[in-house]
């Protein structure tokens, strides 16, 4: 089974300071074939304008993942925790027995640009956390590299459940492979460029879900930055 996730056909959400896409059904969007793959429930793609954001808000029994692609986010939650979320960074929140965070543009000048993935926890009331991780340089080149990961380690920020999200970011004319083991789930995001699989060219927004125990071969048409989720 193999199925291409549109960027054209997703969800939208805009106002005056958001502009964001849903892959899966969330908030106002609801599609019953879109309810996201195994653990991974959400995929948002999220622009906001200089200055603004998502005001405090809470959570609970949610892994939620946030990837910035261009600009800056400022994070703040009831832990106490304060920090900057910028490219070549992972940030994971456990939202466990329950918390609360805002997320806002940390410029007054230039917009934000940010993948926001939710993954269902494998326990529900886990005690509430918050990681941030600093990627390599070398993250991601020649291959994909294991961002996120049950056990956590360098370069990676631990989650409750049998994930691992790697990141990908090859350069034009590379191949690469994606694979996951059988009886598992994939899920192929492209965050920025274009690549090219079994005579299908996907664009920055698409996804693409597979069966596990398949392997795919890509070629990336540009430089291009991959996130590879393989699920339980």
């Amino acid at each position: 089974m193999i199925r291409i996730h549109d960027r054209d056909a997703r969800g939208a959400s805009k106002t005056g300071w958001l502009d964001s896409r849903h892959t899966f059904s969330f908030g106002g969007f609801m599609d019953p074939n879109r309810m996201g793959v195994s653990a991974l429930r959400v995929i948002n793609e999220d622009h906001v304008i200089p200055g603004a954001g998502f005001p405090t808000h809470g959570h609970r029994d949610m892994e939620i993942l946030t990837y910035v692609v261009s600009g800056a986010l400022a994070h703040k939650d009831s832990l106490g925790n304060g920090s900057t979320i910028r490219p070549g960074d992972v940030q994971l929140m456990t939202a466990g027995t329950g918390i609360t965070h805002s997320e806002m543009n940390a410029s007054g000048e230039d917009p934000v640009h940010f993948f926001q993935i939710w993954i269902q926890p494998n326990v529900r009331g886990a005690s509430p956390g918050y990681q941030q991780s600093a990627l390599p340089d070398e993250a991601g080149r020649g291959g994909f590299t294991p961002i996120v990961t049950p056990e956590g380690g360098e370069g990676q920020v631990k989650i409750h459940q049998d994930t691992v999200v790697s990141l990908a970011r090859p350069a034009e004319g590379e191949s690469l492979e994606a694979a996951v083991g059988a009886g598992r789930y994939g899920f192929l995001q492209v965050v920025k460029g274009q690549v090219s699989l079994l005579g299908e060219t996907l664009r920055n927004g698409d996804g693409l879900e597979f069966a596990g125990g398949k392997r795919l071969d890509l070629v990336a048409h540009t430089d291009a930055e991959l996130l590879l989720f393989d699920l339980p």
